[in-house]
């Protein structure tokens, strides 16, 4: 993570990261280029009916915006590539599975099953930002799996109602996934079809597509949630799996319980990408019942 200190910090980093001009910006938040120019230079600051618009156009956490968007700034780290801001180096990591372990019953109002596109345009944005050619972005897909299972396909809302992570899990079926396993098929190529309701399978499994927040305290929310659905719900025998790209879950990875099954550097290497696409599988059952 870098530590940005002012607004005009930031938004420079993010035109540097994506490659936009002062100009496209500019047209983006519908303001006059001097003003993209005096943010930047740190000689005045967004008004503050434009920190949502800011937010809604960069897709920076809001917090990061409010948090520097002031004479008193309060300088924040932020990861462009993880979409992940703290308030110091030290807690940038993600926290201790078995802290959360003991904290899972601690609840939010902020959490929202997904039931709509709208829910959907956030992890969809996010999905993209990862730039793993191996998700999809089927957004028929996703609202299926979550009328299959509403338990783990959320959105958590900030303090402010802006979006700040969601989960999204897919129960599939078992041939579909050792096709997956076996790579002779992508997630990419799933369709509603291969989705079952879980209840019905000897063997449940349960396929992440993402897990994501936008800060530590908000992935505790998220990560709590799923790991009280599956201490708590008669799974019997199932199997977790997760195919992700992202370099700061590997040892949560390893806490839970779950074992890397295959990665691909070559996708690593042609795409660009900080870590290489991996999936990962086992359950947590060992882990809940320590």
């Amino acid at each position: 993570m870098k530590k940005f200190q002012t607004l005009g910090e930031l938004i420079k980093a993010f035109r540097a990261h994506h490659e936009i001009s002062q100009t496209d910006l500019a047209s983006d938040l519908d303001v006059d280029i001097r003003s993209v120019i005096r943010w930047e230079k740190n000689e005045t600051l967004l008004n503050p009916e434009k920190e949502a618009e800011l937010a809604r156009v960069t897709f920076i956490p809001y917090q990061v915006i409010r948090n520097l968007n002031s004479s008193t700034q309060i300088p924040t780290f932020y990861d462009f590539d993880l979409r992940k801001y703290s308030l110091s180096a030290l807690s940038s990591e993600l926290p201790d599975a078995n802290w959360i372990k003991s904290k899972i019953d601690v609840k939010t109002d902020r959490l929202k099953i997904i039931t709509s596109k709208e829910d959907l345009a956030p992890v969809v944005r996010h999905t993209q930002l990862q730039k793993n050619p191996l998700k999809t972005v089927d957004e028929d897909l996703f609202l299926e799996a979550a009328k299959n299972l509403p338990e783990l396909n959320m959105i958590l809302l900030d303090q402010s109602g802006y979006y700040s992570g969601h989960c999204v899990y897919f129960s599939i079926r078992p041939e579909t996934y050792q096709k997956i396993r076996s790579r002779e098929i992508t997630e990419k190529q799933l369709t509603a079809r291969d989705l079952v309701n879980y209840k019905t399978q000897e063997k449940p499994i349960f396929y992440c597509h993402s897990i994501t927040a936008d800060c530590n305290e908000n992935f505790f929310y998220i990560i709590g949630a799923v790991l009280k659905f599956f201490r708590d719900a008669p799974l019997g025998n199932y199997l977790y799996a997760l195919l992700t790209s992202r370099y700061d879950s590997h040892n949560m990875s390893e806490q839970l319980g779950v074992k890397t099954v295959w990665q691909d550097l070559g996708i690593k290497e042609k795409f660009g990408l900080k870590d290489a696409p991996r999936l990962v599988e086992g359950s947590f059952k060992t882990f809940l019942s320590q």
